[in-house]
């Protein structure tokens, strides 16, 4: 078979596709280093597909349906195998000809998703940002955590499209927040005791971090507070946990994409998102 289940003794084999493509592997790279290929340990499965013994392409399926190095051939293959079970996953993230072939196989077998972005540029950052970094942002202090949580709240609903406050009352989304915060991967600026500006850092592996959760109070947009406050995040980022500073943004997102350039990013191709 082209496709079958990975464990543990063909990590080695897992790691050189996800060093191919350290960017759109990021959040696969992070749960291996974790946790290894067993299954059971890492809230998911990873599929490989190839000839014979060789790794050509990964899949991981988990809360989120990840493809790596999917060639069309191995697209075609993962939703076979996938479309047989039920949906496990909250959406569909990777490169966008990868993602979009799956979903384009997926969706007659699961349903309507509640959103298509089909073009999110994917931008890294490999050097401190070209202008001033902003002074104020700093790390968020896990004594803080109150504070953010509502400027987290209000980011993940205006991003998403839906509360994550809905299912559990909010507590696992509030020890995600927690979690970052103590691991040194939460950033705001604070006037007073008000979040006006966050960022954190929500995948880090040995090839890049991912940042996630870009938020600017609504008061305070329009004011240029947005690209020193990345530029901060970038360069403490770059200094003390990765050689790369990776992102992607909503193609539609024209003030975002913006800053993201004046700090320094550039493109690195295009992802997908298919949000249920």
């Amino acid at each position: 078979m082209p496709i079958r289940q990975l464990g543990e003794s063909e990590r080695a084999a897992v790691e050189r596709i996800l060093d191919q493509d350290p960017y759109a592997g990021a959040q696969i790279a992070e749960r291996v280093a974790a946790h290894g290929l067993n299954w059971w340990r890492s809230d998911g499965r990873i599929y490989g597909y190839g000839t014979g013994r060789r790794v050509e392409s990964v899949c991981w399926s988990g809360a989120h349906l990840v493809p790596v190095c999917a060639t069309p051939a191995a697209v075609t293959a993962y939703a076979d195998l996938l479309g047989a079970e039920p949906r496990i996953c909250s959406s569909i993230i990777g490169r966008a000809d990868a993602v979009l072939e799956l979903w384009d196989r997926l969706g007659g077998h699961w349903g309507p998703a509640r959103d298509v972005r089909p073009h999110q540029p994917l931008l890294v950052a490999d050097r401190e940002a070209p202008i001033v970094a902003d002074p104020q942002v700093r790390l968020v202090k896990l004594g803080e955590v109150d504070q953010l949580f509502p400027a987290a709240v209000a980011m993940y609903t205006e991003e998403v499209g839906v509360s994550p406050l809905l299912d559990d009352g909010g507590r696992g989304y509030r020890r995600r927040i927690a979690d970052l915060v103590r691991a040194k991967r939460a950033y705001a600026r604070f006037v007073g005791d008000r979040v006006v500006f966050k960022a954190e850092l929500a995948i880090v592996t040995r090839r890049t971090t991912q940042v996630q959760g870009v938020w600017v109070d609504p008061e305070y947009r329009g004011r240029g507070l947005a690209a020193g406050a990345m530029a901060a995040v970038v360069r403490d980022a770059l200094r003390r946990v990765a050689p790369t500073v990776s992102l992607y943004v909503n193609d539609y997102n024209t003030p975002a994409r913006r800053v993201y350039a004046r700090c320094g990013f550039v493109p690195n191709g295009s992802f997908a998102t298919v949000l249920f």
